[in-house]
């Protein structure tokens, strides 16, 4: 049996996720992050992106939309603003969410009083989950 780190990713709304894990793979604001067992300490901010997460039955992916990860060398722990299994993705909805961000990028160019970084996150939020949710 391989080395084991305990992975906990949380929300403000519900623990989405606590597992003994192989490796974690995270996308920090500055660059991606390969987590094992016994890793040194540390504390990031995330991007919107998926966490890829290793254990013995293979790789998962979570649809994270920002947050921390605060690593210690037995525990890792991921504080997002949402978190999402592939299963809990409605793909209608992020189909949508995807198009409306879209569409209000189109009309920034052409009109003010569109807040451009927030349909931008948007934008990226609904890709996320749209990606992840391939991975059902």
């Amino acid at each position: 049996m391989a080395n084991k780190i305990r992975l906990d990713i949380v929300t403000p709304d519900r623990m989405v996720y606590s597992a003994d894990v192989n490796m974690v793979i995270a996308r920090a604001t500055d660059g991606d992050l390969g987590i094992l067992p016994g890793h040194a300490p540390l504390i990031a901010g995330l991007e919107i992106w998926p966490l890829r997460i290793q254990t013995d039955e293979g790789e998962s992916l979570f649809s994270v939309c920002g947050g921390f990860i605060e690593v210690r060398p037995q525990k890792i722990t991921v504080l997002a603003g949402c978190a999402e299994l592939p299963e809990e993705i409605d793909i209608d909805r992020a189909e949508s969410a995807k198009e409306r961000a879209e569409r209000r990028l189109k009309e920034a160019e052409a009109a003010s009083g569109i807040d451009v970084r927030r349909a931008e996150v948007a934008l990226k939020r609904a890709i996320v989950r749209l990606k992840v949710a391939e991975k059902k």
